[in-house]
């Protein structure tokens, strides 16, 4: 235990000091001498008040940078996207399959893979790191250049980087199939794999390092703070958590938490939030509400979420005082949280108009306010009080899908429906499709969420019932892991029409042109 409480304190002393670092040179370049003005930099020419969105039938299909793609970048987010989908509907039909054994055990129990540990492993790192990591970084991909206002720097580098990473996903899935993995959650992939993947994150991070180095911008977005330090964050927690022969036991269940909330709020946090930043303001015509605050809110969420995961060993064999830091810390990233609500919330709640006009700003918005709702519950979560009923419930499991599908996964729906229209040139082939996409997901989610979560609680309820059987509180559980299975099969029905559209879009052959430069202000749409 001394060994991995010591590494984990070392790991983060060390990423502190790089975290001073990158302050200290922020300051020096007057990185936080911001004004409201520096929100404008997201728009043409600095000037907000266009209402931008090339779903939308008055939508210009021009590329959101002066820069055009290259074919090299427009075959690389192609390539990125197409894949990141095609995991997202593989690990939704493995996501279905765990659920409905659930409550159906014996339905397709007749091959080891098929059974439940299996496909519930198989689906979590199919959607992790199939669909929003690479789903996410390939949206940093095209975004990243456009708030540099560079092109990308190393397109085949990054090219080669979404082939191993494809690599690694596929063959590390083919090993959990099989029955080999390392065995502890969020860390099953054999770490001989692993290798592959952390040298396709290199690949995928280069050339967006480089890029950022050649920036023509003298400010830095919000959004790229949040890409740029996702870049550093995740390949430190991957590289720690996956060293083999290291940690085992107790020491390895600290080390599995703490990598396993790192993965959400140090990497799909800021693809998600990095994204929503941008997209959110951009849509609507508007700039965010303070941009001090998205700093602010920045910045809070480097320093009090490192920590956060080991409110998950409550009541385990660890120390008190390094859970009692993991509670504290989950009970600060309100500040962040509030950050991001005041700035994102308050823009569309005040622009409502352009929520009925544009579907991706939907899907992001949506997002942005399910992480509002996941941080807030997970705040509340770490408090021992609620820990007690919650620990070991199905609760446990909505608050995860609340954070990772409901926040990280709309936003990127919401972001790949903006960009591939510029991306391809040509329009989306079924865009009636899009709302009732939203739909399925939307109500799919809600009925998942409030079955889980209310199953949850009673299912704790009842195991601290001392008169109670244990047996009923898992019988109890059995109508809403019904309900839950409805909803997973909505939200699944949702990825196939999104895969229908994405694919259909790749195979167009003519682009469709005609409402370019169609683009109208915002105040026009919000006066309808």
């Amino acid at each position: 235990m001394n060994l991995t409480i010591g590494t984990l304190l070392a790991f983060s002393f060390a990423v502190s000091l790089i975290a001073l670092a990158a302050l200290i040179w922020a300051i020096s370049r007057k990185q936080f001498q911001v004004t409201q003005k520096d929100a404008m930099s997201i728009f043409d020419n600095g000037k907000p008040g266009t209402f931008d969105d090339p779903s939308h039938p008055s939508g210009r299909l021009r590329e959101a940078t002066t820069l055009p793609l290259s074919p090299a970048v427009r075959r690389l987010l192609v390539l990125g996207f197409s894949t990141a989908v095609f995991w997202l509907l593989l690990g939704s039909v493995f996501g279905v399959i765990a659920s409905y054994k659930m409550h159906l055990p014996d339905w397709l129990n007749q091959a080891a893979p098929l059974t439940f540990g299996r496909m519930r492993t198989m689906h979590l790192n199919l959607v992790i790191y199939g669909w929003l990591s690479l789903g996410g970084i390939t949206t940093a991909i095209w975004l990243v250049p456009t708030l540099f206002k560079t092109p990308l720097r190393k397109a085949g580098m990054a090219t080669l980087g979404v082939v191993l990473w494809n690599l690694g996903v596929a063959g590390g899935v083919i090993a959990i199939g099989s029955g080999w993995t390392d065995g502890m959650e969020w860390l099953e992939i054999p770490w001989q794999l692993d290798i592959l993947l952390a040298v396709a994150g290199a690949c995928l991070a280069i050339p967006l390092v480089v890029t950022a180095a050649h920036r023509q911008v003298e400010h830095i977005y919000v959004s790229a703070w949040y890409y740029m330090a996702g870049l550093v964050w995740f390949p430190s927690l991957f590289f720690l958590a996956n060293l083999p022969s290291t940690h085992s036991g107790v020491q390895a269940a600290t080390v599995n938490w703490w990598f396993a909330h790192n993965v959400l709020g140090l990497w799909l946090t800021p693809l998600g939030l990095g994204a929503a930043y941008y997209f959110i303001p951009k849509i609507i015509g508007k700039p965010i509400f303070s941009y001090r605050l998205s700093l602010l809110g920045f910045w809070a969420l480097a320093l009090f979420y490192s920590q956060v995961g080991i409110h998950h060993l409550i009541g385990g064999p660890v120390p008190t005082w390094l859970v009692t830091l993991s509670v504290v810390q989950s009970v600060m990233m309100v500040v962040p949280v509030l950050a991001v609500a005041i700035n994102q919330h308050v823009l569309w709640l005040g622009n409502f108009w352009a929520m009925r006009e544009s579907l991706p700003l939907r899907f992001i918005a949506t997002g942005a306010l399910m992480y509002t709702f996941a941080s807030l519950q997970g705040s509340m979560e770490a408090v021992r009080a609620v820990n007690t009923v919650t620990h070991f419930t199905h609760y446990t499991v909505g608050h995860a899908h609340l954070g990772a599908y409901a926040f990280v996964a709309l936003v990127l729906f919401g972001a790949v429906y903006y960009m591939m229209p510029r991306i391809l040139n040509r329009p989306w082939p079924f865009p009636k499709l899009i709302s009732v996409h939203f739909w399925l997901v939307f109500i799919g989610f809600a009925i998942y969420f409030i079955a889980l979560t209310l199953g949850g609680w009673l299912q704790g309820l009842a195991m601290m019932d001392a008169s109670r059987d244990w047996l009923e509180s898992m019988e109890l559980t059995i109508p809403y892991l019904q309900a839950r299975s409805v909803g997973g099969t909505l939200m699944t029905l949702g990825h196939l029409l999104f895969a229908v559209n994405v694919y259909a879009l790749f195979a167009g052959k003519q682009p469709a042109t005609a409402n370019a430069g169609n683009a109208i202000p915002a105040t026009d749409l919000g006066a309808r």
